[in-house]
């Protein structure tokens, strides 16, 4: 069931006053990045899909780009760089941040639709999307892995080695790992799955081989589950993430990349990055919360 979730952050990732990681801000005042704000902000200037608003689709299974954190109570919060930098690009055009969490082909259903305004849930700017919606810089660079678990690391070590008929190899529905993965692993059992959490389920228990995970993904994940273990460099031409922005609107998107040069700039973004890594070793949820607003169980 979708659902609308007028986006209250974790306070960690939402603070517009962020000090910056490293060193990449240290020359700003807090002043700076508190009150960076667009020329084309809630005026008008930009047309959004409600007045007001900056309407953000996004699928929260994809830790540390997008999920939920547990807190001490058993209380889910969204959480995760990708919806930090939503609630930065809505504060810089001076709008209202609404989040609709979906599954990731329903992300792509929302922009294709006109439904949001924008699309945030770890997209490469792959050039066959490129029909449905408009592709923002890239804001963050990553990689692609090829992951199995330690007590197969040796046998499936290899692109070569899970392109087998014998081999089952699994990636998320309507990603650009299924792609890679029908590239690269043509001739193996392609398992297709909606939620990441799916696929690691079923690596950790021994029902599929391999599966093909972004790096920061897969590398998160890794965090929470040793058993997992990234053997592989996958190659893609793409190294990194885009934010997807409705077509046919270009105000918009020349708002979110003013806002995306801010946030690297002035060092927000490697602090999302960061917050979101540490919080996404904590507890936490991915996939949809149930009608009531609650974790599924």
């Amino acid at each position: 069931m979708k659902k609308r979730i007028f986006a209250v952050l974790l306070a960690a990732c939402t603070v517009m006053s962020l000090a910056a990681c490293g060193g990449s801000s240290d020359n700003k005042s807090d002043s700076d990045s508190a009150s960076a704000t667009s020329d084309t902000s809630g005026d008008g200037s930009v047309q959004t899909v409600t007045d007001g608003k900056l309407t953000v689709a996004t699928s929260p299974d994809f830790a540390p780009y997008e999920f939920y954190a547990i807190d001490e109570d058993g209380n889910p919060s969204l959480a995760g760089f990708d919806m930090a930098l939503a609630q930065y690009i809505a504060d810089y055009m001076d709008l209202e941040l609404e989040v609709i969490t979906v599954d990731f082909d329903g992300v792509l259903s929302e922009l294709q639709t006109k439904s949001v305004d924008l699309g945030m849930a770890g997209l490469s700017p792959d050039p066959k999307r490129e029909s449905i919606m408009d592709f923002s810089d890239i804001y963050y660079e990553g990689g692609q892995s090829l992951v199995t678990t330690k007590e197969n690391a040796d046998k499936y070590n290899s692109l070569d080695a899970v392109n087998s008929s014998d081999v089952t190899v699994g990636a998320q529905t309507g990603s650009i790992q299924l792609d890679l993965a029908n590239t690269n692993s043509p001739d193996a059992d392609i398992i297709s799955l909606p939620k990441v959490t799916d696929i690691i389920s079923e690596l950790l228990s021994g029902k599929m081989d391999a599966a093909y995970i972004e790096t920061v993904v897969a590398e998160s994940y890794q965090k929470n589950y040793p058993d997992l273990e990234i053997v592989a460099d996958v190659p893609y031409d793409v190294a990194g993430s885009s934010i997807g922005v409705v077509k046919d609107n270009p105000e918009l998107l020349a708002a979110v990349n003013e806002a995306i040069a801010a946030a690297i700039d002035d060092g927000s973004m490697d602090t999302f990055v960061a917050e979101a890594n540490e919080q996404a070793s904590g507890q936490t949820y991915e996939g949809l919360l149930d009608e009531n607003g609650n974790v599924q169980q």
